[in-house]
């Protein structure tokens, strides 16, 4: 029996190009137009961003002890820009984590989550850093971040699903470059290399939808949708500037699929095989996606058919070259 939906779905773009909003618009569709028009079951959504946060508040707390920060230098990019496979490895555990069904039961949901950053770094090729402090900068800092760690851990485990029948993972990550780079982009930048660090069984079952805008709308988004009282949403924090130029400045998708070696996906050699991941792009260069951040029920409907038929095309594309 062939497969009537993706099993799983790289959402990329830059920061605020609707990545988070087109997630929010598949939630909110009935999930039998879902399926039919888009080829998307019920979504099981991850997304690297809480990592991010996460690590930003451990940056937080290690200076209000007076000590350096281990993961960003200020409102700057990465310190070790490697942490970008952090960040993959930590989205490999959690869809394998959906897909086992694993729920966690521990005294410290900080600290296990200490644990697993340091285990994502390992994969990346980084030194552990949260089990170098001594005890007791990583005990405060693990009280005093528990309830962040309770939340996010709350958040995945809740969609643990009784059946993956008809049900599609949604992975959510943006990645680029800095401002004024060439292509190829050098090192742990762009998606050529986070690609690559996704685990072999993922990568087997993925699509990419990849949301395209310029790096200068992504930078006025980013500043329009910010909400400094809400630094932790998905649909409405802000990236700092100098992250937008250093980390999100230029874009390498376009150049990946122009030098894939079949049509319409993206070449990814790793795990010593080679991947052609069906790739659909939903072209938001003229602004498609800000009013979904709107409540569900004042979404204008010339907007909403708009946004229907640029993802249909866009999920369409994928499908033609997808293994189902």
């Amino acid at each position: 029996m062939q497969n009537k939906v993706f099993k799983t779905v790289l959402l990329v773009a830059l920061p605020a190009s609707g990545k988070s909003e087109v997630r929010h618009f598949m939630a909110n569709i009935d999930a039998k137009r879902l399926e039919e028009e888009f080829h998307i079951g019920d979504n099981l959504q991850l997304d690297d961003f809480p990592y991010v946060h996460f690590m930003r508040c451990i940056d937080d707390e290690m200076v209000k002890l007076g000590k350096d920060p281990l993961f960003y230098p200020g409102q700057n990019p990465f310190i070790n820009n490697y942490d970008w496979g952090t960040l993959v490895h930590l989205l490999n555990e959690d869809y394998h984590d959906l897909l086992n069904r694993k729920r966690v039961n521990v005294d410290s949901v900080a600290q296990y989550t200490f644990d697993r950053i340091d285990r994502a770094a390992a994969a990346a090729g980084l030194a552990p850093r949260m089990c170098a402090l001594d005890e007791e900068t990583r005990k405060t800092i693990a009280e005093n971040l528990e309830e962040e760690a309770v939340k996010m851990l709350k958040e995945k485990e809740a969609q643990i699903p009784d059946s993956f029948e008809n049900k599609t993972i949604v992975i959510e990550c943006a990645r680029g470059g800095p401002d004024g780079s060439t292509m190829p982009l050098d090192g742990a930048y762009g998606y050529q290399y986070s690609l690559a660090q996704f685990a072999p069984d993922l990568l087997e079952s993925a699509a990419i939808l990849y949301i395209w805008v310029s790096p200068e709308e992504s930078r006025r988004k980013n500043s329009e949708r910010a909400n400094p009282d809400d630094p932790g949403s998905n649909l409405f924090h802000g990236v700092p500037l100098s992250v937008m130029l250093g980390d999100y400045g230029c874009d390498d998708m376009q150049y990946l699929r122009e030098h894939s070696e079949v049509e319409d996906t993206i070449t990814i050699k790793a795990w010593d095989r080679t991947y052609h991941v069906p790739i659909g792009v939903f072209d938001n260069r003229v602004d498609k996606t800000s009013f979904l951040r709107g409540d569900v029920e004042g979404w204008d409907p010339e907007k909403v058919a708009e946004m229907t038929a640029a993802v249909k095309e866009a999920t369409d594309n994928m499908w033609k070259n997808y293994k189902h």
